[in-house]
């Protein structure tokens, strides 16, 4: 074949391909990805998101933007992604709240479908969350308090950052497992819970593991359970709901995944989910993340996509059984 024929195939061949096939051999080299985080900057969902995309950028050898798009409890930063371009450049770093829980309780609010809309890329973390209770409550354990609880029932208060959110939900799954009736007391956001515990305003509050450290360990709070399936090392000597009697197979943490938008390539999906695995194993970065008592995500985006079903099908039942609305 002569050199003007080679030249004459090849340019037919390139006509054949769609642009956006011609587009996706470039990736990620055509331009910057950009990371959504749906909440303000200084959280922890966004300083996790920070230390990802930095590794996960060196890694790609592109840089990796951290676009905050807050409000409607991280309905708007989703909805974003959920619109944007499936050409692998734009991605979001999903909670729980947002993904598994906000449509079923503010459907005004979450107006797309997670589970069909977004394509799972990989877990990022987890953390279990902890059951503290104010200094002046006369309990010692969970166990304590269930009695006092069921001999006056609704007399007691529990709080959290808000209706709908994953701390919510755990609570009324171990009120329903306990059978007793505590009061829900939503904050705006989790820095006031703290103190108004601390304080003996409120008898409860259901907080995440890295609140909730920091005020056990200085003996301003009582722990009393953790709702995920092993003991914090930080914590080691607060047991889990699991080992207690009636709970067994009791097990609820928070977590946050990056999800990009539905269609997005699969070749595409796979590489990112590659280098955030390895991202993931890398020393710093599990380090930090323990210090806030979470442990780095794993895993296929095929099983990270199973799990976000489970969690919206359990989460569907908690909420329709505790009549939780927005």
């Amino acid at each position: 074949m002569t050199t003007n024929r080679r030249l004459i195939l090849a340019a037919a061949l390139c006509a054949a391909l769609p642009m956006g096939a011609l587009a996706q051999q470039a990736w990620p080299a055509a331009k910057p990805l950009t990371l959504i985080v749906p909440y303000t900057a200084g959280g922890s969902v966004d300083v996790n998101a920070r230390l990802v995309a930095q590794r996960l950028g060196e890694r790609l050898k592109q840089s990796v933007v951290i676009d905050n798009v807050s409000g409607a409890g991280g309905a708007i930063g989703v909805a974003k992604a959920v619109a944007a371009a499936p050409d692998g450049y734009t991605l979001v770093v999903g909670p729980d709240s947002a993904i598994a829980i906000g449509r079923l309780v503010n459907p005004s609010a979450f107006r797309f479908d997670p589970l069909k809309d977004l394509a799972p890329v990989g877990m990022l973390n987890t953390a279990p969350m902890v059951l503290v209770a104010r200094p002046g409550l006369d309990v010692r354990s969970y166990a304590d308090f269930v009695k006092l609880a069921k001999a006056q029932p609704g007399h007691y208060n529990y709080a959290t950052s808000g209706v709908g959110t994953v701390l919510q939900l755990a609570m009324e799954l171990l009120k329903e497992r306990s059978g007793i009736f505590v009061t829900h007391v939503p904050y705006r956001g989790g820095a006031q819970i703290a103190t108004d515990v601390i304080g003996d305003q409120v008898d409860l509050a259901m907080l995440v593991s890295t609140s909730a450290i920091p005020h056990v360990n200085g003996k301003r709070l009582k722990a009393l359970g953790i709702t995920g399936s092993q003991r914090l090392p930080a914590l080691a000597q607060v047991p889990t709901f699991n080992e207690m009697p009636g709970l067994k197979g009791y097990d609820m943490v928070s977590w946050t995944g990056i999800f990009a938008p539905a269609k997005t390539p699969p070749a595409v999906v796979a590489r990112l989910n590659q280098e955030l695995n390895a991202v993931l194993q890398e020393e710093g970065v599990r380090a930090k993340l323990a210090e806030q008592g979470a442990l780095p995500g794993s895993g296929t985006p095929e099983a990270f996509g199973k799990f976000v079903q489970a969690e919206y099908a359990r989460n569907k039942k908690i909420v329709e059984t505790a009549n939780i609305k927005e």
